[in-house]
């Protein structure tokens, strides 16, 4: 069965008991492994309890393909139903789990946990179309699904924000879960105790954040500065961020620049246009941004925002190795930077 949006959050929360396994993937890595330990707590209080949860690598099964269902059947020594969790679970592993759900042995969860699966992929066809397996994707949190994972953050803190501090740090995180949740605890250890955060404690805060590399390589981008563009987004992909988290956040900001721009046509000036986007841009970037509507004519800007956007349809439907696809795109955001406006 396959589970997205207010489906996949329902069964979150109470797992359906025909689901014999469950593959949870996607290019969130946070997210993806948040929800794995979801499930796993579902059945076993402690994740780490060693007779209760095993922990299989896709090396261990190719080399011994029946230990998923003998740790499927095991029984735990310290009673109670046990969870079986495979890591880095992708294509290779398609005729394990095939085996399994033709022939489920035991009761204990098993959870697959994948990276970003395409449309094409043979093990998430197999988890979508079986009776007695789920298939859970974790994309990136983006606009009210994100600002409700911020709000929920903070108010846990005894925090609440601004709205243009909601809105800076909705564009400053959201391409990790893990590492969002791990930014707002460093924002309220910063604030101290309950309160209301302000846009200059979201900045000073997160200002510093991962994120900021991939301000970073949008701003690059934007410039046309085609090697700091290519140096900022390796080091991204080193660091395990997921293409399509880095083709919106360049949307974002050429979104940004295409609303200013509208307003400069309108007879805005660029310091007006400016302070009216929301979140506002902040002070050290100011200088860049002004430069950059010079830049850009708002054709070039919708055209801009079209081709990242084909680029990230591709990332999910092609098959195409998905680095590849981003970087071509970013590449010829960079090149139209340098034409004349």
């Amino acid at each position: 069965m396959k589970l997205s949006g207010q489906k996949g959050e329902a069964f979150l929360k109470a797992p359906d008991a025909a689901a014999r396994a469950i593959l949870v993937y996607g290019p969130d890595s946070g997210l993806v492994r948040e929800r794995v330990d979801r499930l796993v707590r579902s059945v076993v209080p402690d994740p780490h309890d060693p007779f209760r949860v095993a922990e299989l690598s896709p090396a261990a099964l190719k080399d011994d393909p029946a230990r998923l269902a003998d740790e499927a059947a095991a029984i735990a020594l310290t009673g109670g139903r046990r969870a079986v969790v495979v890591r880095d679970a992708g294509d290779g592993l398609t005729g394990v789990a095939q085996s399994f759900l033709a022939h489920p042995a035991g009761d204990a969860l098993v959870v697959l946990e994948g990276g970003e699966l395409g449309p094409r992929s043979s093990l998430r066809k197999l988890f979508e179309a079986a009776d007695n397996a789920a298939a859970l994707a974790c994309y990136a949190d983006e606009g009210q699904s994100l600002q409700q994972v911020i709000a929920e953050e903070l108010k846990a803190g005894g925090l609440s924000a601004e709205p243009d501090a909601l809105a800076y740090l909705a564009g400053h995180l959201g391409g990790d879960r893990r590492l969002t949740r791990a930014e707002l605890q460093k924002l309220a250890l910063y604030m101290g105790g309950p309160g209301r955060v302000t846009l200059e404690d979201a900045a000073a805060c997160i200002g510093d954040s991962a994120a900021l590399s991939m301000d970073d390589l949008a701003l690059a981008a934007a410039d046309g500065d085609h090697a700091t563009a290519q140096r900022a987004l390796e080091r991204l992909f080193r660091e395990g961020t997921a293409a399509v988290t880095v083709l919106r956040a360049v949307s974002r900001h050429i979104q940004r620049l295409h609303l200013a721009a509208g307003l400069v046509a309108h007879g805005k000036s660029a310091d007006v246009a400016m302070k009216s986007l929301k979140p506002p841009v902040i002070f050290k970037a100011e200088d860049r941004f002004r430069r950059q509507l010079g830049r850009w004519s708002t054709d070039r800007l919708g055209r801009a925002l079209e081709l990242l956007l084909e680029a990230e349809l591709e990332c999910k439907t092609t098959g195409m190795p998905a680095e590849e696809i981003c970087s071509r795109a970013l590449m010829q955001v960079a090149r139209a930077a340098g034409r004349p406006k």
